[in-house]
């Protein structure tokens, strides 16, 4: 498995990455035959430390997990017990997910974009200086969304990243979503071959939207 650990204004020392790599490579070799890579940032607010872990295992499969505590080693520590309690609830499912990778169709690529709020977006500088843009990476970048009613939107890009759009069951796209700790998911429907989305609602149910229904 290829590791990265790195830390935002935090001193890593030796023994740290030391841990990291061999609780990491337990929990990985419990649940997977191989995980691919790892990816684990540590930060500090106020008296707290905070480490987050982004774990690549297989084709689709990402499990995320986020501690926070008083030390470094605390923090890993329960980033890591997250990560392991979703493993646990899904362990079958994941392993299914693995035997049977050969055998799903080819996903389909996508971009995801973070756009600011559009009142910052439309804020323009005093004088004759033009806002500021980025081209290659998208930072910074104009980009232009479609609202529902047909409306051009506007905005600036802060962050993008290319997507795999999937083609899922419901249940899996759900246990994907959980998995990543991520608020929504768009998936291609395995039984419609229809765009879906399932995501988190504030009463902690997941939603979902199939507009073949």
């Amino acid at each position: 498995m290829e590791l990265t650990v790195s830390g935002k204004q935090v001193d890593l020392s030796d023994a740290l990455r030391v841990h990291v790599g061999k609780h990491l490579d337990t929990i990985t070799h419990k649940y997977f035959d191989a995980a691919l890579e790892a990816q684990v940032t540590f930060s500090k607010a106020r008296s707290f430390f905070t480490c987050d872990i982004n774990l690549h295992a297989g084709r689709g499969i990402t499990v995320r997990g986020e501690g926070e505590a008083g030390d470094a080693h605390a923090a890993f520590d329960d980033a890591a017990e997250h990560i392991a309690t979703r493993l646990r609830r899904y362990r079958r499912r994941v392993s299914a997910h693995q035997r049977d990778a050969g055998n799903r169709a080819k996903p389909q690529a996508g971009m995801q974009y973070v756009l600011q709020p559009e009142s910052d977006a439309e804020f323009e500088p005093e004088g004759d200086a033009p806002a500021a843009h980025v081209n290659g990476n998208g930072n910074g970048a104009e980009h232009t969304v479609t609202h529902a009613n047909g409306e051009a939107l506007h905005g600036i890009v802060v962050a993008e990243s290319a997507a795999s759009i999937e083609v899922l069951t419901v249940r899996d796209a759900v246990m994907r979503m959980d998995l990543a700790f991520q608020p929504v998911l768009m998936f291609r429907n395995a039984k419609t071959s229809q765009l879906n989305v399932v995501y988190r609602r504030p009463d902690g149910n997941v939603g979902w939207i199939d507009p073949g229904a």
